[in-house]
């Protein structure tokens, strides 16, 4: 079982998300609240996914993220947003924010994308736009370089990475152990200087990696 925490200031997109995710067999969401409750309920119901509204009027969503991030143990964190503003995404995005999902998601791929996350998988919507992308990437050495630094089996784990498969995914893809996939992962965020999987993919966009490959 999947146990979700909802995070938002609006009562009626906690209780969408809630009775979605609920309706789904694997998945329990075990509280809904605003920001100002959320570290107090991570701290008292340790859930393995959090999705966090990026920006709240009672406390800042990026504040939440940062101290998340900090605890001993911290859960998978995914912002929830309408995209409405870009600097608040790439920041989101340096801290170390495990995916986005759109307030307006399907119903039908919601679940999906909460197990994605659940197995260390990347969750970016379409909508991402390449303002953000930039807005993250801005000052950052060119990602070509730092690309360059993979061998080919990391960069063929990245393009998987990208397409948000977990460890487990990928190992069964390519016929390696979840370890070794692991290994791979590890040196591939330490080679892009990245602290995360969403970054390691939004290198590999950049570059043109999955581009490449299609």
């Amino acid at each position: 079982m999947i146990r979700v925490l909802v995070v938002d200031d609006e009562a009626l997109i906690r209780t969408g998300f809630q009775h979605i995710l609920n309706a789904a067999g694997d998945i329990e969401v075990v509280a809904a609240v605003s920001g100002r409750q959320a570290l107090a309920e991570v701290g008292r119901l340790h859930p393995d996914v959090v999705l966090l509204d990026i920006r709240m009027p009672d406390v800042d969503g990026l504040t939440v993220l940062e101290r998340l991030r900090a605890l001993p143990s911290p859960p998978i964190v995914a912002m929830l947003t309408t995209f409405d503003t870009d600097e608040y995404v790439a920041a989101a995005l340096r801290m170390g924010a495990a995916g986005f999902l759109l307030k307006d998601t399907d119903p039908e791929h919601l679940a999906l994308q909460v197990r994605t996350l659940a197995a260390d998988g990347v969750v970016l919507s379409p909508k991402v736009t390449s303002t953000v992308v930039d807005g993250y990437l801005a000052g950052r050495t060119p990602e070509g370089g730092l690309i360059k630094r993979l061998s080919a089996r990391e960069r063929e784990i990245l393009v998987l990475l990208a397409d948000g498969l977990s460890n487990g995914e990928i190992a069964a893809r390519l016929y390696l152990g979840v370890g070794t996939v692991k290994d791979h992962v590890s040196a591939i965020l330490t080679k892009l200087e990245v602290s995360g999987r969403v970054q390691a993919a939004l290198a590999a966009e950049r570059a043109g990696l999955l581009r490449d490959r299609r």
